[in-house]
């Protein structure tokens, strides 16, 4: 696959989720930006849209099976791990923190590109409700330049993962 006017080919993570993708007819593919998006704020800065918009994919690490657990929320959210460990955790069980060699090695993905479709092992995988706030977002496409557009219920039909509450409660 090749990206760009250059014609350079697309990192190997991208590929794969250019793949799965097209093969699940999404209408939107992977778009390599000039500068990395490590972070939701560098994204949306990019893209020039709401920080809110960018459906950022926090890993966390099931503790008894060493499961990743992958939580995809709004960027203008902070995930409430005490939701989620009850969510995917049967009960006493703990989830912990993943750090960037776990995140790579059980997503394929390295931090700052993982992507919500598209890893080598498929994580536990659970959705931000906030993000129905927003008629279109954004997603990291496997690599800190990449990014795909979507739909918060296109991102529930990729992944077949559930929508559900995992954030801190916002104070207004």
């Amino acid at each position: 696959m090749m990206c760009g006017s250059e014609l350079k080919p697309l990192p190997e993570g991208v590929q794969r989720v250019a793949r799965v993708l097209q093969d699940k007819d999404h209408p939107h593919g992977p778009v390599m930006l000039d500068d990395a998006a490590r972070t939701a704020q560098q994204a949306a800065d990019a893209l020039g849209i709401a920080l809110g918009q960018i459906a950022k994919s926090i890993v966390f690490r099931r503790k008894p099976d060493g499961a990743a657990v992958l939580v995809v929320t709004s960027g203008d959210r902070r995930v409430d791990e005490k939701k989620v460990q009850a969510l995917v955790c049967a009960e006493g069980q703990k989830l912990g923190r993943a750090d960037a060699e776990f995140v790579k090695a059980a997503t394929g993905f390295s931090i700052g590109g993982v992507s919500p479709v598209g890893h080598t092992t498929p994580p536990v995988t659970l959705i931000d409700r906030d993000l129905h706030r927003f008629t279109e977002i954004w997603a990291a496409a496997g690599h800190p330049h990449g990014v795909f557009k979507l739909t918060p219920a296109d991102l529930a039909h990729l992944t077949g993962a559930p929508v559900v509450d995992v954030v801190l409660e916002v104070v207004a």
